[in-house]
């Protein structure tokens, strides 16, 4: 089963026309309370309002930043309002706007420890890529581990450790107030192997342990509201489109199902 990145690394080098269709602009919106989508069609970028300053989780490709960038400002926020930047992973298509966000922003940047060095280096000597997805490089000013909280404006972020995807991979749940109604927020960090060798991985030994525990980890948890990297995984269209609502309690189990399904077909196939 093909997953995004396994479809670019697939049309490599033709990747480009796949990457502009990911990057593709859409109009920004609010989705409950102060919590905006602000990526463009199939890259997930939030954008968390507070009177204290702005919380931006991801940021897309380096192509992505301009997008985000005019999408803040269209719904009526300053980008240079953005206090903190949180980073899921560190591949080209979520991490590949950071450094253009923080530059703009003079935000400070929080992403998980084991991929500060991929982040640092730009993606290159990535243990599944190696240097084929490369993307600016960006300092990251806190590493944060699980458990590690975020606060700002009332609003606190719990960085959640969900390895696999990349090493240091970190989905981030907070809690939004939505007119008086407390909404739960999950932010998955990446929970698919594409192209991975899962046995036998000598640059990640433990990486079926780690995406066995991932699994584990978004199942003990609950969410009101979802998203995941890219729209199609979630229904992003149609949830944007009304057709699905974006407050979905059995959003985080339905991605977990279908993300730990494709995991062990993988591993049974490769065995």
């Amino acid at each position: 089963m093909f997953t995004a990145l396994a479809v670019v690394l697939a049309l490599l080098p033709q990747s480009s026309p796949a990457f502009r269709a990911w990057n593709e602009p859409i109009e920004p919106f609010r989705v409950a309370g102060s919590l905006y989508y602000v990526g463009p069609k199939d890259i997930t970028s939030l954008l968390v309002v507070t009177p204290a300053g702005h919380v931006l989780i991801d940021a897309g490709l380096e192509e992505s930043a301009p997008i985000v960038v005019a999408n803040i400002r269209q719904i009526g926020f300053r980008v240079e309002d953005v206090k903190i930047l949180l980073s899921t992973h560190a591949h080209v298509d979520h991490a590949g706007g950071l450094a253009r966000l923080k530059a703009v922003s003079g935000a400070k940047l929080y992403a998980g420890a084991a991929d500060v060095e991929l982040l640092e280096r730009g993606g290159r000597g990535d243990f599944a890529f190696g240097d084929t997805l490369p993307f600016p490089a960006v300092k990251a000013d806190v590493a944060v581990r699980d458990g590690d909280e975020v606060a700002l404006g009332g609003v606190r972020f719990r960085a959640i450790a969900t390895p696999g995807h990349t090493k240091g991979c970190t989905s981030w749940a907070f809690t939004i107030d939505d007119g008086g109604v407390a909404r739960r927020v999950v932010m998955i960090g990446g929970t698919t192997a594409p192209g991975y060798r899962l046995v036998d991985n000598a640059a990640y030994p433990g990486i079926v342990q780690d995406f066995e525990a991932t699994f584990r980890t978004l199942r003990s948890l609950e969410a009101d509201i979802v998203f995941e990297g890219h729209g199609f995984a979630f229904d992003l269209e149609a949830r944007r489109q009304g057709k699905r609502p974006f407050v979905d309690p059995a959003a985080l189990k339905e991605s977990v199902d279908k993300a730990e399904g494709a995991f062990r077909k993988a591993l049974a196939d490769q065995r």
